[in-house]
């Protein structure tokens, strides 16, 4: 197992982790993003996200995508947008090698916070990130605005 730094080349196959990875959360057909907006959002000269690829004979069957944000209290901070394994590849210790190296990314950068969010359903995963130290906040609500809700909120709230 290789864990590195993506590159454009890899996109293809990061696209396809984030498409398994929006059948699982049962989200099959809401995936918009395209190699092309993960070349240039990613591999621009202020890039918008990071990720880190895991191999194992030369295939491509983890990833971790990370952002920088900036909390008002705590500095900057890492947002773990998702965390995929191959399903084929899952209980191999993959994911943790991947967890592992956001986390000392992290502390390479300074962070005091990482954040992620992980659906209530996927217990797995939550009793994955309670086991390594990581707090998931049951009080807190994800709250996102889609395209069309800002179409409709520009459109019709700011006249």
């Amino acid at each position: 197992m290789i864990i590195r730094k993506g590159n454009p080349e890899d996109m293809q196959a990061v696209l396809g982790l984030i498409q398994e990875l929006a059948h699982f959360e049962k989200e099959p057909n809401a995936v918009l993003v395209t190699v092309e907006d993960l070349v240039r959002d990613g591999f621009s000269p202020v890039p918008l996200f990071h990720v880190f690829v895991a191999e194992v004979q030369k295939e491509i069957v983890g990833i971790a995508l990370y952002y920088y944000r900036y909390s008002t209290w705590k500095g900057k901070t890492i947002h773990l947008e998702d965390l995929v394994v191959k399903d084929k590849m899952r209980g191999t210790g993959l994911g943790y090698a991947l967890y592992s190296e956001i986390i000392k990314q992290a502390k390479k950068d300074k962070v005091r916070r990482i954040d992620w969010n992980v659906l209530d359903w996927n217990t797995p995963a939550i009793e994955f990130y309670e086991k390594s130290g990581a707090k998931v906040l049951e009080e807190w609500r994800v709250a996102q605005m889609d395209e069309a809700a800002i179409n409709y909120f520009v459109e019709n709230k700011l006249k």
